[in-house]
């Protein structure tokens, strides 16, 4: 256990904990330690306030947080550090996306359930850790009743990509935990969908 907190430590890859006030300080340690992830987006920017005027991003995540309207799944090291997270809610929580324009020209059936963003720290890339993150989600919202689960992800197949693009994780890895793609809506860009069963 990590002092002060209760959140479960695990070999990293291979667990993923809520993100919830008791690992809310993982999270932070996390996003700091990354100059605040995407130019200190603190992952807010799928969330509706994102544009509001003057928003501390930092302070509206916790305030989600301690309030229950935000969900993620945390992966955390062997000695309790987060080293990645996958975003995840319903798309009252997370109704911003990727590619809206191209999204809302022939838009699918409305999902359950949203994945928003997939990130790894820097220095733990390459791991496996972004896998368990989207893991640690599925199982996460078969806890929550299942349903249609959507995200918007870039193919990264002969190409180099960027990591500010694949922010949603990659097609390939969702496709390997069981996504199937619903439709193009950007040169990379995919909408893909799979359905959890319930827990």
């Amino acid at each position: 256990m990590v002092p002060g907190s209760s959140a479960p430590t695990c070999p990293a890859r291979s667990c993923a904990a809520s993100l919830d006030v008791d690992t809310w300080d993982q999270f932070a340690e996390l996003v700091e330690r990354n100059n605040g992830i995407y130019g200190g987006c603190w992952c807010i920017g799928f969330h509706p306030e994102r544009t509001e005027p003057g928003l501390d991003f930092r302070t509206a995540k916790q305030d989600r947080v301690r309030t229950g309207r935000a969900h993620a799944a945390l992966v955390l090291d062997a000695d309790g550090l987060a080293q990645g997270w996958c975003q995840w809610g319903s798309p009252e929580e997370l109704p911003r996306i990727k590619n809206r324009l191209a999204y809302e020209k022939d838009p699918p059936v409305r999902p359950d359930w949203r994945i928003t963003c997939v990130f790894v720290d820097k220095r733990h890339r390459g791991q496996g850790i972004a896998r368990a993150a989207v893991t640690g989600a599925l199982d996460q919202i078969a806890a929550a009743g299942g349903g249609v689960v959507e995200a918007i992800s870039e193919t990264t197949a002969d190409r180099v990509a960027p990591g500010r693009f694949l922010f949603s994780g990659t097609v390939e890895l969702l496709e390997q935990l069981g996504f199937e793609r619903l439709r193009q809506v950007g040169k990379h860009a995919w909408i893909v969908r799979r359905v959890v069963d319930p827990a």
